[in-house]
Protein backbone atom coordinates (compact mmCIF):
# COMPACT_ATOMS: atom_id res chain seq x y z
CA UNK A 1 0.00 0.00 0.00
CA UNK A 2 0.99 3.31 -0.66
CA UNK A 3 2.66 5.66 2.29
CA UNK A 4 1.00 8.04 4.12
CA UNK A 5 3.54 10.82 2.96
CA UNK A 6 2.50 9.66 -0.91
CA UNK A 7 -1.22 10.02 -0.20
CA UNK A 8 -0.38 13.52 1.04
CA UNK A 9 1.93 14.30 -2.55
CA UNK A 10 -1.07 13.17 -4.66
CA UNK A 11 -3.57 15.78 -2.93
CA UNK A 12 -1.14 18.05 -3.09
CA UNK A 13 -0.18 17.68 -6.92
CA UNK A 14 -3.99 17.22 -7.21
CA UNK A 15 -4.40 20.65 -6.21
CA UNK A 16 -1.54 22.67 -7.71
CA UNK A 17 -1.79 20.25 -10.57
CA UNK A 18 1.82 21.29 -11.78
CA UNK A 19 4.94 19.70 -10.05
CA UNK A 20 6.94 23.00 -9.33
CA UNK A 21 4.07 24.88 -7.31
CA UNK A 22 3.46 21.24 -5.56
CA UNK A 23 7.04 20.24 -4.80
CA UNK A 24 7.72 23.92 -3.01
CA UNK A 25 4.03 23.25 -0.93
CA UNK A 26 5.66 19.89 -0.21
CA UNK A 27 8.88 21.38 0.99
CA UNK A 28 10.95 18.42 -0.90
CA UNK A 29 12.41 19.16 -4.21
CA UNK A 30 10.36 18.20 -7.98
CA UNK A 31 12.55 15.05 -8.95
CA UNK A 32 11.94 13.55 -5.31
CA UNK A 33 8.29 14.51 -5.90
CA UNK A 34 8.01 13.23 -9.18
CA UNK A 35 9.76 10.16 -7.62
CA UNK A 36 6.93 9.08 -4.78
CA UNK A 37 4.11 9.79 -6.87
CA UNK A 38 5.62 7.00 -9.93
CA UNK A 39 6.85 5.22 -6.95
CA UNK A 40 2.95 5.46 -5.69
CA UNK A 41 1.24 4.93 -9.40
CA UNK A 42 3.39 1.45 -10.17
CA UNK A 43 2.27 -0.05 -6.52
CA UNK A 44 -1.47 0.86 -7.40
CA UNK A 45 -0.56 -0.49 -11.42
CA UNK A 46 -2.65 2.57 -12.51
CA UNK A 47 -1.74 6.13 -13.48
CA UNK A 48 -3.09 8.77 -11.06
CA UNK A 49 -2.34 11.62 -13.30
CA UNK A 50 -2.20 12.62 -17.12
CA UNK A 51 0.85 14.24 -17.91
CA UNK A 52 0.08 14.75 -21.34
CA UNK A 53 -2.30 17.73 -20.29
CA UNK A 54 -1.09 21.11 -19.78
CA UNK A 55 -1.84 21.38 -17.03
CA UNK A 56 -1.75 17.70 -16.02
CA UNK A 57 -5.25 16.25 -14.98
CA UNK A 58 -6.28 13.35 -12.63
CA UNK A 59 -7.32 10.03 -14.50
CA UNK A 60 -10.38 8.84 -13.82
CA UNK A 61 -8.43 6.34 -11.16
CA UNK A 62 -7.23 9.45 -9.98
CA UNK A 63 -10.45 11.09 -9.71
CA UNK A 64 -12.01 7.69 -8.21
CA UNK A 65 -9.20 7.51 -5.37
CA UNK A 66 -8.88 11.16 -4.42
CA UNK A 67 -11.66 10.63 -2.14
CA UNK A 68 -10.58 7.59 -0.59
CA UNK A 69 -6.99 9.22 0.23
CA UNK A 70 -8.48 12.28 1.69
CA UNK A 71 -10.87 10.62 4.06
CA UNK A 72 -7.48 8.36 5.02
CA UNK A 73 -5.30 11.40 5.67
CA UNK A 74 -7.93 13.23 7.52
CA UNK A 75 -8.84 9.57 9.96
CA UNK A 76 -4.48 9.70 10.48
CA UNK A 77 -4.84 13.25 11.78
CA UNK A 78 -7.65 12.60 13.96
CA UNK A 79 -5.45 9.71 15.80
CA UNK A 80 -2.26 12.48 16.08
CA UNK A 81 -4.93 14.68 17.63
CA UNK A 82 -6.23 11.68 19.92
CA UNK A 83 -2.77 10.80 21.39
CA UNK A 84 -1.61 14.98 21.44
CA UNK A 85 -4.45 15.06 23.34
CA UNK A 86 -3.91 12.22 25.92
CA UNK A 87 -0.29 13.74 26.23
CA UNK A 88 -1.46 17.10 27.29
CA UNK A 89 0.75 18.85 24.57
CA UNK A 90 -1.70 20.64 22.23
CA UNK A 91 -4.43 22.89 21.08
CA UNK A 92 -7.24 22.26 18.98
CA UNK A 93 -6.95 24.50 15.83
CA UNK A 94 -10.65 24.82 14.53
CA UNK A 95 -10.06 26.50 10.79
CA UNK A 96 -13.96 28.37 10.47
CA UNK A 97 -14.51 29.59 6.80
CA UNK A 98 -17.28 32.05 6.57
CA UNK A 99 -18.72 34.11 3.79
CA UNK A 100 -17.39 37.68 3.44
CA UNK A 101 -21.51 39.01 3.98
CA UNK A 102 -21.59 37.47 7.11
CA UNK A 103 -17.85 37.98 8.63
CA UNK A 104 -18.43 41.25 8.11
CA UNK A 105 -20.06 41.73 11.44
CA UNK A 106 -20.34 38.41 12.84
CA UNK A 107 -16.56 37.87 13.46
CA UNK A 108 -16.62 41.18 15.12
CA UNK A 109 -19.30 40.59 17.27
CA UNK A 110 -18.55 36.55 18.39
CA UNK A 111 -14.74 36.89 18.62
CA UNK A 112 -14.64 37.33 21.81
CA UNK A 113 -17.51 35.50 22.88
CA UNK A 114 -15.90 32.18 21.08
CA UNK A 115 -13.19 32.91 23.11
CA UNK A 116 -14.47 32.40 26.24
CA UNK A 117 -16.77 29.55 25.57
CA UNK A 118 -14.43 26.97 24.04
CA UNK A 119 -11.30 26.10 25.88
CA UNK A 120 -8.36 25.00 24.36
CA UNK A 121 -9.09 26.14 20.98
CA UNK A 122 -7.13 28.24 18.40
CA UNK A 123 -9.46 29.64 16.11
CA UNK A 124 -8.03 30.47 12.35
CA UNK A 125 -11.11 32.23 10.42
CA UNK A 126 -10.43 32.58 6.64
CA UNK A 127 -13.04 34.68 4.26
CA UNK A 128 -14.25 32.67 1.23
CA UNK A 129 -16.99 32.71 -1.63
CA UNK A 130 -19.68 30.39 -1.24
CA UNK A 131 -18.65 27.76 -3.67
CA UNK A 132 -15.29 27.91 -2.79
CA UNK A 133 -16.32 27.43 0.88
CA UNK A 134 -18.05 24.21 -0.23
CA UNK A 135 -15.25 22.99 -2.00
CA UNK A 136 -12.66 23.60 1.11
CA UNK A 137 -14.75 21.61 3.89
CA UNK A 138 -15.72 19.14 0.99
CA UNK A 139 -11.99 18.27 0.90
CA UNK A 140 -11.46 18.70 4.65
CA UNK A 141 -9.07 22.20 4.31
CA UNK A 142 -11.67 24.03 6.84
CA UNK A 143 -13.60 22.23 9.57
CA UNK A 144 -16.34 24.45 10.30
CA UNK A 145 -18.44 27.00 7.12
CA UNK A 146 -20.54 29.52 7.89
CA UNK A 147 -22.58 30.32 5.30
CA UNK A 148 -26.17 31.31 3.80
CA UNK A 149 -28.23 28.39 3.41
CA UNK A 150 -29.73 25.64 2.14
CA UNK A 151 -27.13 23.25 1.86
CA UNK A 152 -27.59 19.00 1.84
CA UNK A 153 -24.61 16.95 1.84
CA UNK A 154 -25.31 13.42 3.57
CA UNK A 155 -21.51 13.77 4.85
CA UNK A 156 -21.87 16.99 6.80
CA UNK A 157 -24.17 18.24 9.66
CA UNK A 158 -26.12 21.30 8.63
CA UNK A 159 -26.66 23.74 11.97
CA UNK A 160 -29.45 26.38 11.26
CA UNK A 161 -27.83 29.54 13.03
CA UNK A 162 -30.41 31.97 12.49
CA UNK A 163 -32.65 33.60 9.99
CA UNK A 164 -31.63 37.59 8.72
CA UNK A 165 -33.90 40.14 6.65
CA UNK A 166 -32.69 41.73 3.74
CA UNK A 167 -33.22 45.23 3.75
CA UNK A 168 -33.11 47.98 0.70
CA UNK A 169 -30.62 51.01 1.16
CA UNK A 170 -32.41 53.25 -0.73
CA UNK A 171 -32.01 57.19 0.32
CA UNK A 172 -33.69 58.98 -2.62
CA UNK A 173 -37.21 57.05 -1.00
CA UNK A 174 -38.67 58.40 1.49
CA UNK A 175 -40.42 56.56 3.97
CA UNK A 176 -39.51 52.94 5.93
CA UNK A 177 -40.98 50.62 3.20
CA UNK A 178 -40.15 50.22 -0.65
CA UNK A 179 -42.48 48.96 -3.35
CA UNK A 180 -41.20 46.40 -6.12
CA UNK A 181 -42.56 48.59 -8.39
CA UNK A 182 -40.08 51.45 -6.88
CA UNK A 183 -37.34 49.00 -7.61
CA UNK A 184 -37.74 48.77 -11.17
CA UNK A 185 -36.69 52.37 -11.58
CA UNK A 186 -33.83 52.32 -10.00
CA UNK A 187 -30.26 51.38 -10.78
CA UNK A 188 -28.83 48.45 -8.62
CA UNK A 189 -25.37 48.02 -7.54
CA UNK A 190 -24.50 44.62 -6.99
CA UNK A 191 -21.70 42.61 -5.27
CA UNK A 192 -19.07 40.65 -7.14
CA UNK A 193 -19.96 37.30 -8.89
CA UNK A 194 -19.12 34.54 -6.35
CA UNK A 195 -21.18 36.32 -3.30
CA UNK A 196 -24.55 34.40 -2.59
CA UNK A 197 -25.85 37.72 -1.75
CA UNK A 198 -25.65 38.88 -5.36
CA UNK A 199 -27.45 36.23 -6.35
CA UNK A 200 -30.55 36.92 -3.51
CA UNK A 201 -30.34 40.03 -5.29
CA UNK A 202 -30.96 38.97 -8.52
CA UNK A 203 -33.35 36.88 -7.75
CA UNK A 204 -35.18 39.09 -5.51
CA UNK A 205 -35.52 42.01 -7.83
CA UNK A 206 -35.91 39.83 -10.95
CA UNK A 207 -32.11 41.53 -12.42
CA UNK A 208 -31.22 40.20 -15.45
CA UNK A 209 -27.81 39.41 -14.92
CA UNK A 210 -26.27 41.19 -18.04
CA UNK A 211 -28.32 44.39 -16.61
CA UNK A 212 -27.27 48.07 -17.71
CA UNK A 213 -24.50 46.94 -19.64
CA UNK A 214 -25.25 50.40 -21.45
CA UNK A 215 -24.67 52.06 -18.41
CA UNK A 216 -21.35 52.91 -16.21
CA UNK A 217 -21.49 50.68 -13.39
CA UNK A 218 -19.74 49.38 -11.02
CA UNK A 219 -20.24 45.54 -9.10
CA UNK A 220 -18.05 45.14 -6.02
CA UNK A 221 -17.11 42.94 -2.88
CA UNK A 222 -17.50 45.80 -0.49
CA UNK A 223 -21.27 46.24 0.84
CA UNK A 224 -20.14 50.01 2.35
CA UNK A 225 -18.42 50.95 -1.29
CA UNK A 226 -21.78 49.79 -2.76
CA UNK A 227 -23.61 52.32 -0.15
CA UNK A 228 -20.84 55.33 -1.54
CA UNK A 229 -22.16 54.02 -4.77
CA UNK A 230 -25.50 54.74 -4.03
CA UNK A 231 -24.89 57.99 -1.46
CA UNK A 232 -23.16 59.09 -4.68
CA UNK A 233 -24.72 57.95 -7.57
CA UNK A 234 -28.55 56.84 -6.62
CA UNK A 235 -29.99 53.57 -6.87
CA UNK A 236 -29.85 50.79 -4.58
CA UNK A 237 -28.35 48.05 -2.75
CA UNK A 238 -29.68 44.74 -0.51
CA UNK A 239 -27.97 44.86 3.02
CA UNK A 240 -28.45 42.03 5.81
CA UNK A 241 -30.58 42.73 8.98
CA UNK A 242 -27.27 42.77 10.68
CA UNK A 243 -24.48 44.12 9.20
CA UNK A 244 -23.15 47.27 10.86
CA UNK A 245 -23.94 50.47 9.49
CA UNK A 246 -24.08 53.99 11.13
CA UNK A 247 -27.69 55.98 12.77
CA UNK A 248 -27.46 57.93 9.60
CA UNK A 249 -27.19 55.01 6.96
CA UNK A 250 -29.72 53.06 9.50
CA UNK A 251 -32.42 55.27 8.66
CA UNK A 252 -32.31 55.34 4.49
CA UNK A 253 -32.97 51.32 4.71
CA UNK A 254 -36.05 50.09 3.77
CA UNK A 255 -38.09 46.78 4.39
CA UNK A 256 -39.83 45.59 0.91
CA UNK A 257 -43.41 46.24 0.64
CA UNK A 258 -46.40 43.73 -1.42
CA UNK A 259 -44.38 40.55 -1.23
CA UNK A 260 -45.61 37.07 0.12
CA UNK A 261 -43.11 37.02 3.34
CA UNK A 262 -40.51 40.15 3.96
CA UNK A 263 -36.95 38.72 1.92
CA UNK A 264 -34.57 36.93 3.95
CA UNK A 265 -31.78 34.56 4.19
CA UNK A 266 -30.95 31.55 6.83
CA UNK A 267 -27.51 31.21 7.95
CA UNK A 268 -26.57 27.93 9.05
CA UNK A 269 -23.32 26.17 9.84
CA UNK A 270 -22.06 23.07 8.40
CA UNK A 271 -19.42 20.62 9.72
CA UNK A 272 -18.52 17.00 8.96
CA UNK A 273 -20.14 14.49 10.98
CA UNK A 274 -17.14 12.60 12.03
CA UNK A 275 -15.21 15.54 13.04
CA UNK A 276 -13.36 14.62 16.01
CA UNK A 277 -13.54 18.70 17.08
CA UNK A 278 -17.51 18.11 17.09
CA UNK A 279 -17.43 19.31 20.74
CA UNK A 280 -15.91 22.30 20.27
CA UNK A 281 -17.50 22.84 17.09
CA UNK A 282 -21.05 22.44 18.51
CA UNK A 283 -20.34 24.96 21.65
CA UNK A 284 -19.78 27.50 18.76
CA UNK A 285 -22.29 27.38 17.03
CA UNK A 286 -24.85 26.79 20.01
CA UNK A 287 -22.43 30.56 21.29
CA UNK A 288 -23.74 32.46 18.34
CA UNK A 289 -27.19 30.85 17.89
CA UNK A 290 -28.08 32.38 21.37
CA UNK A 291 -26.15 35.86 20.44
CA UNK A 292 -28.40 36.53 17.49
CA UNK A 293 -31.83 34.86 18.55
CA UNK A 294 -34.40 37.17 18.71
CA UNK A 295 -37.49 36.89 20.14
CA UNK A 296 -40.87 35.02 18.38
CA UNK A 297 -42.70 37.02 15.22
CA UNK A 298 -45.42 36.76 13.91
CA UNK A 299 -43.53 37.90 10.54
CA UNK A 300 -43.49 36.04 7.32
CA UNK A 301 -40.25 35.71 5.96
CA UNK A 302 -39.22 34.67 2.80
CA UNK A 303 -36.07 32.21 2.22
CA UNK A 304 -34.04 33.22 -0.62
CA UNK A 305 -31.89 30.51 -2.04
CA UNK A 306 -28.40 31.44 -3.25
CA UNK A 307 -27.82 29.63 -6.01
Amino acid sequence: MISLQQMHYIVVLSEELQFQKASEKCFVTQPTLSMQIKKAEEMLGHLIFDRSKNPMELTPFGEEILPIIRDVLAENSKIKLICDRQKGMIKEVIRLGIIPTVSAYMVRKMFAYWQNSVDNVILDIIEYKTEELLDKIEHNMVDLAILAGPHFDQKLRTVPLFQEEILVYCPSISGKTISFSQLEQLHPWLLNKGNCLRTQMIQFCQINDSTNLDQWNYQGGNIDLLIEMVNENGGYTLIPEHYYLTEEQQNHLKRVENLDGFPAREIIGLYHNRSIKKESIEKMLRVAQLQYSKPYSQEKLSILNWK
